[in-house]
């Protein structure tokens, strides 16, 4: 009788043995197809060269037509209107400027001048959309310079926003709170465009360093260079009334190479 018992014993944990083997390939694929997929790959949107020219052309354009109005204004009120329009205009085709670079590929000595034509630095794709968008800047020598400096070109430092070690959340809500436009952003070893539209959200613009190491267009969420440093500065171009006086005007902006209050 014992040796019975143990017989049918032995054949229970065969028979579960020979269970778990049989299941262990369908269960192992599920484990591999549900748990262990790498993540897709980013798609890299395709450089867009000509719709670039068209928009230099469009904005240029533009700009001639409001400096023609904002020479004849004489009150307050068509000052304002001119001004109000100019910025509109600026935070419509800005951003669009910057997307047609998107994919262009990035390169720390990058210095190339038209989407796709070759690699390009953060500063100096800052400073190209900001040359080909009508502001009168020294592009080489802006490139090259601080972030902070590259802000400073247009604006003293008291109307900057300088902060250091803050939380990103805490710092997005403040930017945003301050109203849309386009800022320029400066962060430990970078610079970039932070597009705040009004109708909410945020798009960071850049010549990225990091994966997938050329200019992307990212929201909040993805905006991994804006979230981890810890030193970020911006300057809202748009909204800012001598800005806008000097790019109607065809100011030059000479490279502020030292801080201004």
């Amino acid at each position: 009788m014992k040796k019975l018992r143990r017989l049918f014993i032995f054949l229970i944990l065969a028979g579960s043995a020979y269970a778990g083997w049989v299941y262990r390939d369908p269960l192992l694929n599920f484990y591999q197809q549900h748990f262990t997929r790498e993540p897709p790959a980013r798609e890299i949107p395709k450089p867009d060269p000509e719709r670039y020219q068209q928009l230099i052309s469009e904005l240029e354009g533009r700009r001639l037509d409001l400096a023609k109005q904002y020479s004849r204004a004489r009150t307050a009120r068509e000052i304002s209107d001119v001004v109000t329009e100019s910025q509109r205009t600026l935070e419509e085709l800005l951003p669009e400027m910057m997307r047609c670079w998107l994919g262009t590929p990035w390169d720390f000595n990058g210095i190339c001048e038209t989407p796709g034509s070759g690699k390009i630095a953060c500063g100096y794709f800052v400073s190209t959309i900001l040359r080909d968008a009508g502001f009168e800047v020294e592009r080489i020598r802006l490139a090259q310079q601080p972030s902070q400096r590259i802000i400073g070109t247009f604006m003293p430092n008291k109307m900057m926003t300088i902060r250091a070690g803050q939380n990103y959340d805490t710092f997005v809500d403040e930017a945003r709170e301050r109203g849309p436009g386009i800022h320029i952003v400066g962060l430990d070893n970078h610079v970039a465009f932070l597009v705040i539209p009004e109708s909410g959200g945020i798009r960071f613009i850049h010549s990225s360093g990091a994966h997938p190491y050329c200019v992307v267009d990212e929201d909040r969420k993805n905006a991994g260079s804006l979230q981890r440093s810890n030193y970020r500065v911006i300057g809202n171009l748009t909204r800012n009334p001598e800005v806008i006086h000097g790019w109607l005007v065809g100011q030059k902006w000479p490279t502020r190479i030292s801080g201004g209050n």
